[in-house]
C-alpha cells in the first residue's frame, strides 16, 4: 500500500468531511455554552456568580467571552479553510455529474438497477425513441440520444441541481465564518497580544486620563461597545467589556439624548421605550436625528446604535432625616442627587451617603416586617392583623448606602409613596448588611395626616427615660378606676410597667423574648409573655396621649383605627433597633432625570452572515426538496429497456417509475414483460 505524503495527508484530513462535522460540533458546543452563559460582564460579577474555585478556570478558558475567545476564532479559521477545501475537492466532480447525462451507462449496469423494465417494441425503433422523448420533454426531463454498438440509448435527467445544495450549504458555513471572523476583530486581538493594546483596569476614570493603549481608533474594524448617558447630555466615545477591564473605542460622531420614552403595561414591565437622539459627525458635522426603539437601530457612518437599556439619570432628590430616639421633634431637610455620594453627619459620626438608582416605578414582593422573636410573633397575633405579603406596584424608590469611617456599609431601599394593608398606611424601608442578603422591611405606621409625625414623637416617649413614671402613673390610674388592679397594688404595678418600658427601650421585642428565655421557666413564657403584652399595650396609648401633649396637640379620640395605628407603632419601634442607624432617611420628592443606554456596533460581518443564512436556506432547500431522477432508454429492434435512478427511495419514486413503465408501455405498442426488482 502507497504512504501518503505528509502534505497530501494534511490536505486529506482538512478536506475530509468528519474533521468538519469534529469542527462543527465543537463550535455548536461552544455556542451553546455562550448561550448559556451571559457574555461580556464584568469580571467582578462572575467572581460573585462563580467563586474563586471555578472563575479562574472559566477565564482561562475564555468563556466569559466565547465568541471573541482565541480558540473560538482559531477553529473558525480551521473551518473556513476545511470547508473551502472540501468545496474545492468536490466542485469538479459535482460540476461534471450536474452535466452529464450519464451516457456511457452499460447495458448491464442498467439492467442491475432496481428500477428497470424490458418491454416488447412493436414499432420502429426510431418512432419510438421520438415519442419517448416528447414523453420525457412533457414531463421536464432534459434528454441526450447516443447510438450505441447494441443499439440507441436515450440518456434523460431532471433536477440535477439538487446537487448544488451541497455547494451551497459549504459554501454557506464559509461566508458565515468569515462574517464571525470580520466581527470578531482579529486586528485587535493581535494588538493585544503583541501589547500594543492594553485594557484598563481602573474603574470611574475620566476618558482624558485613560491611556493611548487603551483607546481604539474610530477606524477600528468591528466593535460592539455600551453607551449610558442622561438626557441633555452628549458623548463621543463607548466602553467596550474585555476581560478583567475594558476599552475605549472613540466614535466618528457625538451622540447626544434628547429625550427619552417610556410606556408601561398594566402590570408595571416595560411596554417600549425609546430615545430621541441627534447624531453629529465629526468628519462633517453632518447632524442626523432619528428616534431609536429596541430592533430599531439608527445607522451612522456604518455603525448601528441600538436602544439596550434605560434607568437613573442622576436625579435631585429631597429627604427628610428623622430620629428614631426622638432627639428633633421634626425632621432636617437633606438634598441629595442619585447616583451620587455625600457627606453626612448623624451626630458626632461623620458618614457617607452613597445614592444608588431612582426607580420612579417598582413591582415588588414586600414581605412584611420580619418577626425578630416569638414574642414579637405574639405581638402580631395580639394585634389580629393580617398581612399582604404580596403587592404590585409600590411606587418610587431610592437604594443607599450609609458607610461609616471604617468603611462599613448598611444599605437601605426607601418607597415614598405609602404602603396600603387594610385601610393603614405605612412607609416602607428595607435594610440589609450584606449585597447577598435580602432586604428585611419596617413599615413606618402614618398618622391621620399621613405623616410619620405621629409614630416619631410616640417612639420619641417610649425612648425618653424621664416619661416612663408618668406613662406607668397614667396607665395605672386608668387600671385602677377601671378596678383592674386594688390600689394596694398600684404602686407595684407602676414599677412593672417602668421596667417592661426600660426593657423594651433597651432592644423592644428581642430584649423582652431574651428575658423570657434567660429568666422564665418555658412552661410559663406564654403566660408571662402575654402579661408584658397588656402592659405595652396599655402603656403605648398613654405614651402617645403625652406624645401630642409635648407636641401642644389635643388626645386622639380612641377608635380601632387608632388602636391598630399604636399597635402598629410599638412593633416599628421594636424594628428599629435591628435597623443599623438611629435615623430614617423618608424619600420625599424628586425631579426625575432619566438615561438611556445604546449599544454601538460596527459589524462589516453581518452581509456576509445574512448572504450565508440565504446560501443556507437554498442549500437546504436543493437538499431536501429537489428531487434528482435519471431514466435511460435503450432501445433495439423489437425490445425496449427502461431504467430509472432517483436520490430518493420513497413511495413517490415508485410512483413516477410506475408512471413512465406505463407510459412507455404504450408508447412502444405492447405491453410490459418484466417488472422492476
Amino acid at each position: 500500500m502507497r504512504r501518503l505524503s505528509f502534505g497530501r495527508a494534511l490536505y486529506e484530513l482538512l478536506s475530509s468531511m468528519r474533521f468538519a462535522i469534529s469542527l462543527l460540533t465543537l463550535l455548536a458546543i461552544a455556542s451553546i455554552i455562550g448561550t448559556v452563559l451571559q457574555q461580556n460582564q464584568p469580571y467582578t460579577s462572575y467572581a460573585v456568580e462563580f467563586g474563586d474555585f471555578w472563575f479562574r478556570p472559566f477565564e482561562w478558558l475564555g468563556l466569559y467571552d466565547v465568541y471573541h475567545a482565541g480558540w473560538f476564532i482559531i477553529m473558525l479559521g480551521f473551518l473556513v479553510g476545511s470547508t473551502s477545501l472540501c468545496i474545492y475537492r468536490h466542485l469538479p466532480g459535482i460540476l461534471r455529474d450536474i452535466r452529464s447525462y450519464r451516457e456511457q451507462a452499460a447495458l448491464k449496469s442498467l439492467r442491475a438497477m432496481a428500477h428497470q423494465q424490458e418491454i416488447a417494441l412493436q414499432l420502429p425503433v426510431e418512432g419510438a425513441l421520438t415519442q419517448a422523448e416528447q414523453w420525457l420533454t412533457a414531463q421536464g426531463y432534459r434528454h441526450k440520444r447516443v447510438v450505441r454498438d447494441e443499439g440507441v440509448m436515450l440518456a434523460a435527467k431532471k433536477g440535477s441541481l439538487q446537487r448544488l445544495g451541497y455547494l451551497f450549504a459549504h459554501a454557506a458555513i464559509v461566508v458565515i465564518c468569515i462574517g464571525g471572523l470580520l466581527d470578531g476583530n482579529l486586528p485587535l486581538k493581535v494588538q493585544s497580544l503583541l501589547g500594543i493594546k492594553e485594557v484598563e483596569t481602573r474603574n470611574t476614570v475620566p476618558v482624558s486620563e485613560i491611556g493611548e493603549k487603551s483607546k481604539l481608533t474610530p477606524s477600528n474594524l468591528s466593535f460592539r461597545g455600551v453607551i449610558d448617558m442622561p438626557e441633555g447630555e452628549t458623548r463621543d466615545v463607548a466602553w467596550l467589556n474585555a476581560g478583567p477591564g475594558y476599552y475605549v473605542q472613540e466614535l466618528p460622531f457625538s451622540i447626544k439624548l434628547n429625550k427619552f420614552h417610556v410606556e408601561h403595561y398594566s402590570t408595571g414591565q416595560p411596554k417600549l421605550f425609546a430615545s430621541d437622539i441627534e447624531v453629529t459627525s465629526k468628519a462633517s458635522g453632518t447632524v442626523t436625528k432619528g428616534t431609536v426603539k429596541v430592533n430599531h437601530p439608527l445607522i451612522v457612518d456604518g455603525v448601528a446604535i441600538y436602544q439596550s437599556s434605560f434607568g437613573d439619570g442622576g436625579s435631585p432628590l429631597k429627604l427628610a432625616v428623622w430620629d428614631w430616639l426622638g432627639a428633633a421633634p421634626k425632621p432636617q431637610e437633606l438634598a441629595a442627587v442619585s447616583l451620587a455620594s455625600q457627606t453626612f453627619r448623624w451626630g458626632s459620626q461623620p458618614l457617607t451617603l452613597e445614592f444608588g438608582e431612582l426607580r420612579p416605578f417598582n413591582i415588588e414582593n414586600l414581605e412584611a416586617e420580619p418577626e425578630i422573636s416569638d414574642f414579637g410573633r405574639r405581638m402580631q397575633d395580639a394585634r389580629q392583623v393580617k398581612a399582604d405579603k404580596k403587592v404590585k406596584n409600590v411606587g418610587p424608590s431610592i437604594q443607599f448606602k450609609v458607610r461609616d469611617a471604617q468603611g462599613q456599609a448598611v444599605e437601605y431601599l426607601n418607597y415614598l409613596s405609602p404602603f396600603e394593608d387594610g385601610g393603614r398606611f405605612y412607609l416602607m424601608s428595607g435594610m440589609r448588611r450584606t449585597v447577598a442578603a435580602p432586604f428585611a422591611f419596617v413599615r413606618i405606621p402614618l398618622d391621620a395626616e399621613f405623616s410619620p409625625q405621629g409614630f416619631m414623637q410616640i417612639s420619641a416617649v417610649l425612648h425618653d427615660q424621664a416619661a416612663w413614671p408618668e406613662i406607668a402613673r397614667r396607665t395605672a390610674a386608668k387600671a385602677e378606676r377601671d378596678g383592674a388592679i386594688s390600689p394596694a397594688y398600684r404602686k407595684e404595678f407602676e414599677q412593672s410597667l417602668v421596667w417592661v418600658l426600660q426593657r423594651f427601650a433597651d432592644g423592644g421585642f428581642t430584649a423582652l423574648q431574651s428575658f423570657l428565655d434567660e429568666r422564665v421557666p418555658k412552661d410559663k413564657q406564654e403566660a408571662v409573655g402575654q402579661t408584658y403584652i397588656k402592659l405595652l399595650q396599655g402603656a403605648v396609648l398613654d405614651a402617645a396621649d403625652l406624645s401630642r401633649q409635648r407636641a401642644g396637640l389635643a388626645p386622639v379620640e380612641f377608635s380601632d383605627s387608632y388602636y391598630r395605628f399604636l399597635m402598629d407603632s410599638l412593633v416599628a419601634v421594636s424594628a428599629s433597633f435591628d435597623y443599623g442607624h438611629g435615623f430614617y432617611l423618608q424619600p420625599v420628592g424628586f425631579e426625575e432625570r432619566k438615561s438611556s443606554g445604546f449599544q454601538v456596533t460596527r459589524s462589516p460581518g453581518q452581509p456576509l452572515v445574512y448572504l450565508g443564512s440565504l446560501l443556507l436556506v437554498l442549500g437546504i432547500f436543493c437538499m431536501f426538496y429537489i428531487r434528482e431522477n435519471r431514466i435511460w432508454v435503450w432501445a433495439q429492434e423489437g425490445r425496449l429497456l427502461l431504467a430509472f435512478s432517483s436520490n430518493r427511495r420513497d413511495a413517490q419514486t415508485e410512483q413516477e417509475f410506475a408512471a413512465h413503465s406505463a407510459a412507455l408501455s404504450s408508447l412502444a405498442g405492447t405491453h410490459k414483460e418484466e417488472h422492476h426488482d
